[in-house]
């Protein structure tokens, strides 16, 4: 039976992790199982190093280089100890990738467009692991820099499960956890990893059939159908898109996410049912758990957040959806994505607020 095949994301990455990906997460849980049982104190370098292998091995000498300049230029930003300053080398890095000459550098790297894509895709979220080591190292003491050296951050900047597509763990968790030495159980770890396999390839074979028989992708590429289809019609496909897009993230982000309970780390929840929430601000806690943490400890806080006036609560909530439209890929329709998204947050904000009036409480 022939499959759709206009879910790019999905096809891309089952390729990947057929053909590659998957055998090296394999050897990071071999290498990551080994040094808990072995060397345990030895561990997060252990992984270090496995990971810079895994980078070359599978993105080059070349690809390689760029994600540790990456990570060297955000290191040195730091030093100064600037937010500000920190942020602006973060949205120059990123912005570095949507130059069409050094576009074209990078994909003469490269035979295929798919390897091209992988390095675009590797470092648009490795840029979100320095923005967060970094800013993490602007606000720490003195006392606090030994746990914020370059080899931490080239520890987790390099740490393989989450290195091509995350989940997101923000540097301050991610340290945290790997600093606690806690009692291996081999017996655990692998009741853990089967019902994990288990599960994942339930969610997998979920998917695939989906992508067999609905066709979800295949019809919104085509307007005469859409046009001919009733409005139920059209809610129902919608209804199906995202809740094949809730499917492929819960595979996705469920392999990373079980090697990192198996290196002893808890990572961030899976997404949550799309069938389950009514609202934009459900939605993105609840999504992609990862991405919402760093977004609002390094941008919707700092900013105000909540706890400002309403302007800067506009204001800071704008501006995080500014950002993550722009790193996205910063085109026109995620622009009108991010605002539709900043909008429906902000009346359900409003809403919430009128109706903790006490006036309107004793009306209702």
């Amino acid at each position: 039976m022939l499959q759709d095949p206009m879910d790019f994301e999905w096809s891309y990455w089952i390729e990947w992790g057929r053909e590659r990906i998957l055998w090296l997460l394999a050897g990071h849980l071999l290498v990551s199982q080994v040094s808990r049982l072995l060397v345990e104190k030895y561990k997060l370098w252990c992984l270090m190093v496995y990971g810079m292998a895994a980078c070359w091995l599978l993105l080059g000498i070349k690809g390689f280089a760029v994600i540790l300049l990456h990570a060297t230029i955000s290191f040195a930003v730091a030093q100064f100890q600037l937010s500000l300053l920190t942020w602006l080398c973060s949205l120059i890095l990123l912005s570095t990738l949507r130059i069409p000459a050094v576009e074209e550098t990078k994909r003469k790297w490269y035979d295929t467009e798919n390897e091209y894509y992988l390095l675009l895709f590797t470092v648009s979220v490795r840029c979100l692991f320095c923005t967060s080591f970094s800013l993490e190292y602007c606000w720490h003491g003195p006392a606090q820099k030994t746990s914020h050296s370059f080899l931490w951050m080239l520890a987790y900047v390099f740490y393989y499960p989450t290195f091509h597509n995350g989940p997101l763990m923000n540097f301050d968790e991610f340290s945290k956890q790997m600093r606690k030495q806690e009692a291996f159980s081999l017996k655990t770890n692998l009741s853990i990893l089967i019902v994990g396999i288990i599960r994942i390839f339930f969610w997998w074979c979920l998917a695939e059939l989906m992508i067999h028989l609905m066709y979800i992708h295949a019809l919104y590429s085509s307007a005469p159908p859409l046009e001919a289809a009733s409005y139920w019609a059209l809610g129902g496909l919608a209804l199906a898109q995202v809740l094949f897009f809730y499917v492929k993230y819960l595979v996705l982000y469920g392999v990373p996410a079980l090697l990192l309970q198996m290196d002893g780390l808890k990572p961030p929840a899976l997404p949550c049912c799309v069938s389950l929430m009514h609202s934009f601000t459900k939605m993105w806690r609840s999504f992609d758990v990862g991405l919402h943490r760093f977004l609002v400890r390094y941008i919707y806080v700092p900013m105000g957040g909540s706890q400002s006036s309403l302007l800067g609560t506009l204001f800071s909530t704008a501006l995080t959806f500014a950002f993550v439209s722009y790193w996205h890929g910063g085109q026109s329709y995620l622009w009108y994505w991010g605002a539709l998204n900043w909008l429906g947050v902000i009346v359900e904000n409003g809403v919430k607020r009128i109706l903790s009036i006490s006036l309107i409480q004793e009306l209702i």
